[in-house]
């Protein structure tokens, strides 16, 4: 297993004994979808989330600003985000309520890139080895939460003790019958609890 740390951000975040983030991957605006839907603003708003964490292709400073104005956004470089984000880190590993996450788009190098689009148009697309791959990002102990986006597709469970977290996307979900959907993390005495809504505001996973 190569554990790589290059770019990787470690911020200490102090905060109440409750906290409430907010999580989303693979807006695509305006690539893949035109405006950021009001729904995610509604939903971050509502649930009065103390930060938002992106996992990657944010594709446009304006939908980083829209995110920032309701909380303190953190976020990671995907590979869409290659000119106006290319600035964002590959990783960042971030601690909220004693808690460490780990925070990676999770598409890999220009060639791990290459070989999944063939690997997707020759045999269709293989989600453990996207999981696989996010997990092997960060050592077992280094962080409690690995959060990842790339595969347009909700992911919340546990993996060997560790939070395997997958916000879904905002934009097109890789199956058709999936709602676009954005996540949460729940923070409380050391420990975290994750959840998948839909933005028509009905949970899809705890």
């Amino acid at each position: 297993m190569v554990v790589q740390k290059s770019s990787t951000v470690s911020i200490i975040f102090s905060m109440s004994s409750v906290i409430t983030l907010g999580v989303i991957a693979d807006t695509h605006v305006p690539d893949r979808s035109r405006t950021l839907p009001p729904a995610v603003l509604e939903i971050f708003s509502r649930r009065q989330v103390q930060a938002i964490l992106h996992a990657g292709d944010v594709s446009s400073s304006v939908v980083f600003e829209q995110l920032n104005r309701i909380a303190p956004l953190y976020a990671v470089r995907g590979n869409r985000d290659f000119w106006v984000m290319r600035h964002l880190p590959r990783t960042q590993v971030l601690t909220f309520g004693g808690v460490r996450l780990g925070m990676v788009h999770g598409h890999g190098s220009f060639w791990d890139y290459l070989k999944d689009k063939w690997i997707f148009y020759t045999r269709g697309i293989g989600i453990s080895a996207f999981e696989q791959r996010a997990l092997q990002t960060f050592a077992p102990d280094e962080v409690e939460v690995v959060i990842f986006g790339h595969i347009h597709t909700p992911v919340n469970r546990r993996v060997a003790g560790r939070l395997l977290f997958n916000p879904g996307t905002t934009s097109n979900p890789l199956y058709a019958h999936q709602p676009r959907t954005v996540g949460l993390l729940h923070i409380a005495n050391g420990a975290v609890r994750g959840e998948i809504v839909s933005l028509e505001g009905d949970i899809v996973r705890r």
